[in-house]
């Protein structure tokens, strides 16, 4: 897997390590507390990527889990997935886009261990490449066999690829190509939506005027549907 800038250098992927928040209450006032006497210490090195382990929480309504992201987001703490052993988890993970973690795989049944030991042999091969830095004019970032993540600001001319999804958590401004390899079922989601250029397998759409309002520098989120592309507002409520 390489990452390669335009007439500049070639960056290699190393293996990124996700720290986990066990969260063990559902009290924001609480939560806030302790993030503020955390002071400035994740703001200051910029975005850092979390997953939530929410598994000490039996069912999904007792989390407002819009509220949480939003929260640890204000302190410079990304919420990228969810972790829980309860499969139902994951339709609530999908509903806020983000990632999901079974962590039943953790401690599973003998007779699973094969079907376990085949997840994680997949898992293995679909490689997720996280940049936390701005790209910039001219510059080219590839996910190859894998999704692409990007917590900073992409400029008009900055072109992202991916062969999975990509995430944009920032101002996006240039060209994102998910699916470069014909997976029709990726997905691009942008927190602010300012893109010249989006595609998915190959099906593309350029920008010469912004969108509507409720689409434009907004959070949205890309898909195919019949052949063509969908954009469609991120609902948080």
């Amino acid at each position: 897997m390489v990452l390669s800038m335009i007439n500049a250098f070639d960056i290699k992927s190393t293996k990124i390590d996700v720290l986990s928040i066990c969260l063990h209450t559902s009290d924001l006032l609480d939560l806030e507390n302790v993030l503020v006497k955390l002071g400035k210490k994740f703001q200051e090195s910029g975005v850092v990527p979390f997953m939530l382990d929410v598994q000490e929480f039996d069912y999904p309504e007792s989390l407002d889990l819009a509220a949480l992201v939003s929260l640890f987001s204000r302190h410079g703490m990304q919420i990228l997935g969810l972790k829980h052993p309860d499969e139902r988890w994951a339709a609530v993970a999908a509903k806020y886009h983000l990632l999901f973690c079974s962590s039943h795989l953790e401690n599973i049944r003998e007779q699973d261990q094969i079907e376990v030991q085949e997840t994680a042999d997949e898992l293995k091969t679909r490689k997720t490449v996280l940049v936390t830095t701005s790209v910039r004019t001219g510059q080219q970032v590839y996910a190859e066999d894998g999704d692409l993540i990007v917590t900073g600001a992409v400029s008009q001319g900055a072109e992202l690829i991916a062969d999975g999804n990509i995430h944009i958590y920032a101002p996006m401004r240039g060209r994102a190509l998910a699916g470069a390899k014909g997976d029709t079922s990726a997905r691009i989601f942008i927190h602010s939506m300012q893109a010249e250029l989006v595609s998915i397998a190959g099906i593309y759409r350029n920008f010469e005027q912004d969108l509507p309002d409720h689409l434009h520098k907004q959070p949205v989120q890309i898909l195919l549907q019949d052949n063509r592309l969908v954009i469609s507002a991120i609902d948080s409520e």
